[in-house]
C-alpha cells in the first residue's frame, strides 16, 4: 500500500486569491445538517463548537461529511486551549478559528499551540485522523503548513491591538466579529451601528497593511457585499438555524 500525502488546505491557498471565499455558519450540531449545507456549493462552511451543543465528538462526523463536497471546513474553538487545539488538529480539522484574541501574546500563544515542536508544542500522536492512522509518513513535518489559524477580532482591546495580532508569526488569517465588538463599545444589540462598522473598516485596512487575509460573519446582506467589495477575502453571509428558522416562520405565516 502506498503511502499517503497530508491533503492540502484549499480554503488557506484560496484566501490568497483575488476572489472572495463565501462561506455559511453551521451551528445545529448534525452532520445530516451540516451535509446539506455543504451541498449548497458554498466555498467554506464553518462548524460552530464555540456557542451551542457542538464539541469534539460531534464535530468529527460534520468534517466527515463536508469532505466529499466543495465546501471547506472551518471550526471555531470554545477558546484557546492548547489541549482543545490538538484535539480538533488531530481529528482533522485543518482550518481554525480561536474567538476573542486579544494580544500578541495571546496570538503568540495560539500559533505555538498549532505547531509541532521546536516551533510549538502540539503533542505528538500519528495514530490519528488527521496523519490517517500512521498512513502519512510527511504528516509531522508538513502539518502546519496545511493549517489555517484565524484568529477572531472581537472586542475593543482587540482592535486596539490589531496591528500586533495580524503581525505575529503563525496567525494566517483574522475574522472580524461586530456583534461582540458592538458589546465591549458599550453598544450591546448594535453590531450594524456606524462607529461599529468604522472599527471594521479600520481592521480590514490594517489587516491588509499586515498582508494578513481578513473575514467576517454578516447577516446583512447589503453589508455583506460590501465587505466583498471592500476586500474581505472570506464573508460567511448566513447560519444554517437563522435560514432554518425563517423558512419555518414564513411557512407559517402563509397559513395563518
Amino acid at each position: 500500500m502506498m503511502p499517503l500525502s497530508i491533503p492540502h488546505n484549499i480554503f488557506k491557498q484560496k484566501l490568497l486569491g483575488p476572489k472572495c471565499q463565501i462561506g455559511l455558519w453551521s451551528a445545529l450540531g448534525s452532520s445530516i445538517s451540516t451535509e446539506l449545507c455543504a451541498a449548497g456549493d458554498f466555498d467554506w462552511l464553518l462548524i460552530d463548537a464555540e456557542h451551542g451543543v457542538n464539541d469534539v465528538h460531534s464535530v468529527l462526523p460534520q468534517l466527515q461529511a463536508i469532505a466529499a463536497y466543495k465546501a471547506q471546513a472551518v471550526v471555531r474553538l470554545p477558546d484557546g486551549d492548547p489541549a482543545l487545539i490538538k484535539r480538533y488538529l488531530d481529528i482533522g480539522a485543518q482550518s481554525l478559528m480561536i474567538p476573542m484574541v486579544e494580544s500578541a501574546d495571546q496570538a503568540k500563544a495560539l500559533a505555538a499551540a498549532a505547531a509541532y515542536p521546536p516551533d510549538g508544542i502540539r503533542g505528538i500522536a500519528t495514530m490519528t485522523r488527521a496523519a490517517r492512522w500512521s498512513r502519512m509518513p510527511d504528516y509531522i513535518a508538513r502539518a502546519r503548513d496545511e493549517i489555517c489559524l484565524i484568529a477572531q477580532i472581537e472586542s475593543a482591546t482587540g482592535v486596539e491591538n490589531i496591528d500586533t495580532i495580524a503581525a505575529t508569526p503563525g496567525i494566517d488569517a483574522l475574522l472580524m466579529g461586530p456583534a461582540d465588538l458592538a458589546a465591549t463599545m458599550g453598544m450591546p444589540g448594535q453590531a450594524n451601528h456606524p462607529a461599529i462598522w468604522d472599527r471594521i473598516w479600520h481592521c480590514l485596512d490594517r489587516a491588509k497593511a499586515a498582508g494578513k487575509p481578513a473575514g467576517i460573519f454578516v447577516l446583512d446582506e447589503t453589508l455583506a457585499q460590501e465587505c466583498i467589495q471592500r476586500g474581505f477575502a472570506f464573508v460567511a453571509v448566513g447560519a444554517d438555524a437563522i435560514l432554518l428558522s425563517r423558512a419555518v416562520d414564513a411557512l407559517r405565516q402563509r397559513f395563518s
